[in-house]
């Protein structure tokens, strides 16, 4: 079946019981078992290692990534924290991208380092120097294409080239373009990670995260450290996820659609500096963004002319465009990073990595784009 088919119709079907066609909200903590012999026969015991409606969702999210199975999570954060813990020991060392969400950058250097995990934050768009990045104590390659905000593309399949052949796995944070626009595991990588936060369920409803095993091995490692640790989904989460599944590729083509018109309009005017968007004839890895995924997204960044007060100055003067954190919403956001997502890392490696002080981010969503590009245009007035 298509993909539209499967986001609405795989891991679920009408309720045994009533015939409800929306899979049921089990909130439960407690399964009653039959009996001491049928312990487990109808598969669950307690909500903390598995629920029904959190398990509807998990089976979705595999089949839309192609993947063995899928454990999902509190939040996005939670799921990298998972592939962590699933995957490293004291001692080992990890590879991830140098340009990274500002919550993993934070995980990684203040979390990990403090149990004798070391991170080394490289350019994974160029795999030779991940290849000298690699030690013998090398156990996890962790990266994030596009990357957040950036956009700094990295080719998967490269990657996972190198991770296989030193028998570790790769794992991709697929948030930004989601299985409609890019499929990690077809890739060649072992592991997709999402924050369903974003366009899974695209309402800014919920916070919640995924993460999509190609191997059963891999799969269980995950499953026990979900359960060990609790970072689980709540069944609420999980229902309201599921209804948000059911239009991501709408979503996604209308918002992408959206996306290429701001990209254009903004590259042709003369107060903005520079606009990246991977559509653009512009883009410096457009011949791999064509290649690696079906789609562009809905991300995009740009640069007023006039630095960091221009640029706060238009954030401050729109009016349609909400001032916001999040991203991958039916609303149109704006974000400035340097303040809010990634004011947690280093100012030196920010300016290292391309996150400027005058960098503005958008998430680009569902409204009439004649709508946005006028509100950014009187925005531009403003500055």
């Amino acid at each position: 079946m298509g993909f539209t088919t499967q986001q609405i119709h795989a891991g679920v079907e009408p309720d045994p019981l009533t015939g409800s066609i929306l899979t049921p909200i089990y909130q439960t903590t407690t399964y009653v078992q039959p009996s001491v012999d049928a312990y487990l026969s109808k598969g669950y015991s307690y909500s903390r290692s598995g629920n029904p409606t959190v398990r509807a969702l998990e089976r979705k999210i595999a089949v839309l990534e192609g993947g063995l199975d899928c454990t999902c999570y509190a939040t996005g954060m939670a799921a990298i924290q998972a592939v962590a813990l699933a995957f490293l020991n004291a001692g080992d060392h990890a590879i991830v991208s140098d340009v990274v969400y500002g919550g993993t950058h934070r995980f990684c250097t203040r979390v990990l380092s403090r149990f004798g995990v070391e991170t080394s934050f490289i350019d994974t768009s160029k795999p030779d120097e991940v290849r000298r990045a690699m030690r013998k104590t090398t156990k996890l390659i962790l990266t994030e294409t596009p990357a957040n905000p950036t956009l700094k593309l990295t080719d998967l399949a490269a990657i996972s080239d190198i991770a296989r052949s030193q028998g570790i796995p790769h794992a991709v944070d697929n948030t930004f373009l989601t299985p409609y626009y890019q499929r990690p595991l077809e890739l060649g990588a072992d592991l997709s990670i999402h924050s369903t936060t974003k366009y899974f369920d695209g309402h800014n409803a919920t916070v919640g995260g995924a993460v999509v095993a190609r191997t059963r091995e891999q799969a269980d490692a995950l499953r026990f450290m979900q359960k060990a640790a609790g970072t689980i989904m709540s069944p609420q989460v999980a229902w309201l996820t599921l209804q948000g599944c059911k239009t991501l590729s709408i979503r996604m083509d209308h918002q992408s659609a959206n996306a290429l018109a701001i990209a254009q309009s903004l590259e042709k005017h003369p107060k903005v500096e520079r606009v990246c968007y991977p559509g653009l004839e512009s883009f410096p890895q457009r011949a791999l963004a064509r290649k690696q995924a079906n789609g562009f997204g809905a991300m995009v960044w740009f640069e007023v002319r006039g630095g960091t007060a221009a640029g706060k100055k238009l954030m401050d003067s729109v009016r349609l465009w909400s001032l916001a954190e999040n991203l991958g919403s039916v609303e149109s956001l704006v974000t400035h990073p340097v303040t809010m997502t990634h004011a947690d890392v280093d100012p030196a490696e920010r300016k290292r990595v391309g996150i400027t002080d005058g960098l503005v981010r958008l998430s680009v969503g569902l409204e009439d784009v004649a709508d946005l590009i006028e509100d950014l245009e009187q925005g531009l007035r403003q500055v």
